[in-house]
């Protein structure tokens, strides 16, 4: 059983900066794809930035584009999401998923608040 657990959210200003983490108990941590999803109040989840399975490809939403960087540490079974210049727009639960390359199943995280306010 794969399980996730994402920390790093909080409450920051306008401008300012998060690191969010999502630690994976997985066998073979380089068998999974990699996305960060999230969902504000009111609105359907989406995507926000996907990473593959060896860190090689990365994809972003086009809202947090030039701001946000995904990256992961295979030797730590962690997948990062660093946020910058953030917006308060960018208030919502954030995600964490993983997606099994071989097995095609998906596997999510229980989620961290991300509040961006003055």
């Amino acid at each position: 059983q794969v399980q996730l657990v994402e920390s790093g959210g909080g409450l920051v200003q306008p401008g300012g900066s998060l690191r969010l983490s999502c630690a994976v108990s997985a066998r073979t941590f380089s068998n999974y794809a990699m996305n960060w999803y999230r969902q504000a109040p009111g609105k359907e989840r989406e995507l926000v930035a996907t990473i593959s399975n060896t860190g090689g490809s990365t994809n972003y939403a086009d809202s947090v584009k030039g701001r946000f960087t995904i990256s992961r540490d295979n030797a730590k079974n962690t997948v990062y999401l660093q946020m910058n210049s953030l917006k308060p727009e960018d208030t919502a639960v954030y995600y964490c998923k993983a997606y099994g390359i071989w097995s095609r199943r998906d596997y999510w995280g229980q989620g961290t608040r991300v509040t961006v306010s003055s």
